[in-house]
């Protein structure tokens, strides 16, 4: 009996979240609705059930966004405090089905540049993803551990006579993160750089340089140590 009554009672607050979720959005009544939803599930990642219940995006309404050319894909979930953000001459931000963005992360476009992140791929908590003068492209299937810095662009310093802030930035090239790709804790991807497919990036690492298809690369610069399914 305990069972049932359980059940019955998990059904009726799907019911539930599902009509809210139905309701949710950007703005006014939407976040309202995602509000209320939250409540009823519980903290942290309990939430990303509220991104299964309908084709919409689950966006917390503690999330701050302002992007005029913003494309949210079908289940997506965006946690509490991220921020996505756009200048008024940036291109845009793209982010995929069922793409997962936790708490404390940043994307930021400026300068004609743009960020696209394909389906499935999960960026954890407190990353730093920026495109400016040229983009910032993340495939399918890619795995941010906390703390990773993306960032296609560098800034002058040469001039000593002028304060850093005050000199232009320059880029080598777009970033781009191959399908499958796993960057873990900390790693920071420099611009110009291409991350081959099914590549593994090690903890702290610096990528400087392009990286093969299932290739591992360790270290500041980072190197490729092996191939995926190479021992020794």
């Amino acid at each position: 009996m305990g069972g049932k009554w359980h059940r019955l009672q998990w059904g009726i607050k799907k019911s539930a979240l599902r009509f809210l979720m139905s309701y949710s959005g950007l703005h006014g009544l939407g976040r309202f609705c995602a509000w209320l939803a939250s409540l009823m599930v519980g903290p942290y990642k309990d939430k990303k059930i509220l991104a299964n219940l309908t084709a919409k995006p689950y966006i917390s309404p503690r999330a701050q966004i302002k992007c005029a050319n913003l494309s949210i894909g079908r289940n997506a979930f965006l946690d509490d405090y991220v921020t996505i953000y756009s200048h008024e001459d940036g291109k845009g931000i793209q982010i995929g089905d069922r793409v997962h963005i936790h708490r404390g992360t940043i994307v930021e476009v400026g300068a004609g540049g743009q960020v696209i992140i394909g389906e499935d791929t999960h960026i954890q908590a407190n990353c730093n993803l920026k495109a400016f003068l040229r983009d910032l492209r993340i495939g399918a299937h890619v795995q941010l551990a906390p703390q990773c810095a993306l960032s296609p662009y560098e800034h002058g310093f040469e001039d000593a006579t002028r304060p850093i802030r005050t000199q232009e930035i320059y880029s080598k090239g777009d970033i781009v993160l191959e399908d499958d790709v796993w960057l873990g804790v900390g790693a920071v991807v420099l611009d110009g750089v291409t991350i081959g497919q099914g590549a593994v990036i090690g903890a702290g690492a610096v990528v400087t340089r392009d990286i093969p298809p299932y290739a591992i690369a360790v270290g500041v610069p980072a190197r490729v140590i092996r191939r995926r399914g190479q021992r020794g």
